[in-house]
């Protein structure tokens, strides 16, 4: 049985989702909460390399175990209420599903959404401050307006070289993107972008050109040109990684999530 995992996490505390030698990952700490939890030794295989204190509401990862003769007895959709004991408190379980032996988290996906968390309050807010980015300077309704205008602009499909962290060893920088728009929700300002991948830092340096967007360094049109550019030069700055959010996750089959 292949146990697949729905998983709400604080990434504060960790290097990232993959497991690195002698740095507290999400990886680790999922592997040997369900090894401890199951009995016998189990893999994890997540659905994205999330980078060190990026979180997520949605990242999905298979549990298998490791001699295929031990088998996960607990049902599905009460994994979570055991695990419980065995996860730290910023990690959680909140959807379980069997998934056929083919399943692949990472290859059978077909999109991600992500989600990135602004605020642009005069004040630091304490309760914010590793969970979203701090914009120092308001966004008014016309900034908010010229982020979104931009952002029109990178829909569709499109070589995002431009943004893509530089020194990335991906060769092909192409990818489509279903959707990305910017919205306030009071103090908030919540972008989300919806795409078949994403590259190395793209969707902070995609973050980083719309909020320079807002306050004029760029036009709304000039991203159809610095896209064209292919050159990370060109975009804008890269938004730290605290506000970063793995949201949802679709595949190319039905997932059947249950959780009691």
């Amino acid at each position: 049985m292949k146990l697949l995992l729905k998983i709400r996490y604080d990434g504060t505390s960790y290097c990232g989702y993959q497991a690195q030698p002698d740095k507290p990952s999400v990886q680790r700490a999922l592997t040997d909460a369900v090894s401890d939890c199951f009995g016998f030794p189990c893999t994890v295989t997540g659905c994205s390399r999330t980078d060190s204190g990026v979180h997520a509401l949605g990242f999905c990862a298979a549990v298998e175990p490791v001699d295929p003769q031990n088998r996960i007895t607990i049902p599905t959709g009460r994994v979570h209420r055991a695990l419980r004991r065995f996860l730290p408190a910023d990690i959680s379980v909140c959807g379980e599903a069997e998934v056929s032996g083919d399943f692949h988290p990472r290859y059978s996906v077909l999109r991600k959404e992500y989600l990135y968390r602004m605020y642009d309050t005069v004040y630091d807010d304490p309760f914010e401050s590793s969970r979203a980015w701090h914009l120092k300077h308001p966004v008014t309704d016309e900034g908010l307006t010229r982020m979104n205008r931009a952002a029109a602009h990178m829909v569709g499909h499109h070589d995002f070289t431009s943004f893509m962290a530089a020194g990335s060893k991906i060769v092909d920088a192409h990818r489509t993107v279903y959707s990305l728009n910017v919205q306030r929700n009071g103090n908030n300002l919540d972008l989300r972008v919806s795409a078949d991948g994403f590259l190395y830092n793209m969707v902070r340096i995609i973050t980083g050109t719309l909020t320079d967007c807002a306050y004029g360094v760029f036009e709304p049109d000039d991203i159809a040109d610095i896209i064209q550019a292919k050159d990370r030069a060109k975009a804008g700055k890269t938004a730290p990684p605290h506000g970063l959010y793995l949201s949802e996750v679709w595949y190319d089959r039905e997932i059947e999530w249950k959780i009691f």
